[in-house]
């Protein structure tokens, strides 16, 4: 009797791990059912796809440099003399005017005496010249008040006019030989004050290249004693940007860069100055660019070799996709068969530039119209669409019956003809499409364009005319397990993927390329 409730109990108490256990298998069969599903349905197809994605793509620009101080004074000696005293050390911090070191001055001191003794000596000689010269004032004016009486002969006033001129020359020559002395004494007394040696900023000391004792020779130039940096809470970078990348680069783009003293920081900076002076080696051009950075914590050091990346453009939430999506080409097959298919539905609306009429509305709304300019905005809008479903229909009666021509004279030619912009004809066949279509877009809204301020109309225009000039290329979607061209607006690539913009939405499945076994069946020439 008391085995019986026990077993009951036993049977009815279910491990704790039994349904999440259950549940987990649910999910991991359904993950494979639609993961066989999908690789079924795309074997099905022939070919491999990439969604299409709403991101950020992120372009920089990478460069290597090497971190210093933004100020870097150098403090020399302009005497030669020996050094006494060294004050200051490697990583000293000193400020303007504090003693870093001195250079014997008992060679000046000797200098400055002497001059002083030579002063001294051509004043005394100046108050014997003055002595003389006063004599001689006197000697000229008696003479001369005799030679009025004719007392005395002619020569004789002569005579005493002639020393008078001696006398005061012999003045002016002591006088100007005490101003030499006291110059050269002055001089003198300026190198004594040099052989102290202080520093011109605040700052750190970098490099100390002398020792107490060691001679300093100042020829023709000064000899480097010490290398202050005057802030190193502010420093720099100065990178090498390659020829090709440096048009892309503006001053105030955002800067990021890792140092290998420090493997797990990234660092920030600025792009301060793009600099002209270009430096060629080894058949490559570069460009300096400055880069500040702040260094308030202190730690990054002079010195330190980085590798940077320059932000030269972000692009936050635009549709992208994988840049094989756009190097998708089809055979000639698959061509043939597209250009079936327009011919029977026609492009969508937009396909062939990109959507540039879809992207109109949200131009028109960063302009911020009143009703009035809204209602010609509409109207113009509705006249431009009307206008391109004619020149489509127009375009797939002339494909039907270019298509029924080639089916009466035998299929002769056969395969798409493809017209290319490269070569030395397709900038300028290019630029004649563009001046087409902007012709087209002036005579279509120029009732809005009318309508709007100065203002907004310069906003229009560049933003009309940077659609109309941006490069477009082919992109192949997956429809229905078939092939569809449409024409996308290429944008900002980081490699990897590429901002597109046209007819095309999120989620659209972009061919990158045939599988194997269809594409060994499509590279093999048809029969005869």
């Amino acid at each position: 009797m008391s085995s019986k409730p026990r077993s009951t109990s036993r049977s009815r108490r279910r491990p704790a791990w039994l349904l999440p256990a259950v549940i987990g298998l649910i999910v991991l069969i359904g993950a494979g059912w639609w993961w066989t599903q999908r690789k079924s349905a795309d074997a099905g197809s022939g070919y491999r796809t990439t969604p299409i994605e709403r991101g950020d793509i992120r372009v920089a620009i990478s460069a290597t440099g090497t971190l210093s101080a933004i100020s870097t004074v150098t403090v020399g000696s302009q005497i030669s003399g020996q050094v006494t005293e060294v004050l200051v050390d490697f990583n000293d911090h000193v400020k303007r005017g504090e003693v870093l070191a001195t250079i014997d001055p008992s060679t000046y001191q000797a200098q400055i005496e002497q001059g002083s003794a030579q002063i001294a000596s051509a004043q005394a000689q100046l108050r014997q010249a003055q002595a003389t010269l006063r004599n001689a004032q006197l000697d000229y004016s008696r003479k001369s008040d005799l030679a009025r009486q004719q007392l005395i002969a002619r020569s004789d006033l002569d005579l005493a006019r002639t020393a008078l001129d001696q006398a005061q020359a012999q003045v002016n020559s002591a006088q100007a030989q005490i101003r030499q002395q006291t110059a050269s004494t002055q001089t003198t007394r300026v190198n004594l004050q040099r052989t102290v040696i202080r520093s011109p900023v605040d700052g750190v000391v970098l490099t100390r290249s002398i020792e107490a004792g060691q001679t300093v020779a100042a020829s023709l130039q000064a000899p480097e004693l010490f290398t202050i940096a005057e802030d190193l809470s502010k420093m720099k970078i100065e990178l090498a940007v390659d020829e090709s990348d440096i048009g892309q680069v503006k001053a105030g783009q955002a800067v990021s860069f890792t140092a290998d003293a420090f493997p797990d920081r990234q660092f920030k900076g600025v792009v301060e100055q793009v600099r002209l002076s270009a430096t060629t080696a080894n058949n490559v051009v570069t460009y300096p660019v400055v880069v500040t950075v702040d260094n308030t914590d202190g730690t990054l050091l002079p010195g330190l070799t980085v590798n940077a990346e320059i932000e030269v453009s972000k692009r936050s939430n635009i549709l992208k996709v994988a840049n094989a999506a756009l190097r998708f080409k089809p055979t000639e097959e698959e061509a043939q068969a597209m250009m079936a298919a327009a011919g029977e539905s026609g492009p969508p609306a937009g396909g062939q530039r990109g959507g540039i009429s879809e992207d109109l509305p949200a131009i028109a709304a960063q302009l911020k119209l009143d009703a009035a300019q809204q209602a010609a905005f509409d109207q113009s809008l509705e006249t431009m669409k009307a206008q391109q479903a004619e020149r489509m229909a127009a375009a797939r009666s002339a494909a039907s019956q270019q298509q029924g021509n080639r089916v009466m004279g035998g299929g002769g030619g056969g395969g798409m003809r493809v017209m290319t912009m490269g070569g030395s004809g397709g900038g300028a066949i290019q630029a004649q499409m563009r001046n087409r279509m902007r012709d087209r877009f002036q005579q279509q809204f120029a009732d809005f364009r009318g309508t709007l301020n100065d203002a907004q109309r310069a906003q229009w225009d560049s933003a009309v005319d940077a659609l109309i000039n941006a490069n477009r290329a082919p992109l192949y979607l997956l429809v229905e397990g078939k092939p569809k061209m449409v024409m996308v607006r290429v944008g900002a690539s980081d490699g990897t993927a590429t901002e597109i913009a046209g007819n095309i939405k999120a989620g659209d499945e972009a061919i990158t390329g045939a599988r194997a076994a269809s594409s060994g069946a499509a590279s093999t020439p048809p029969g005869p």
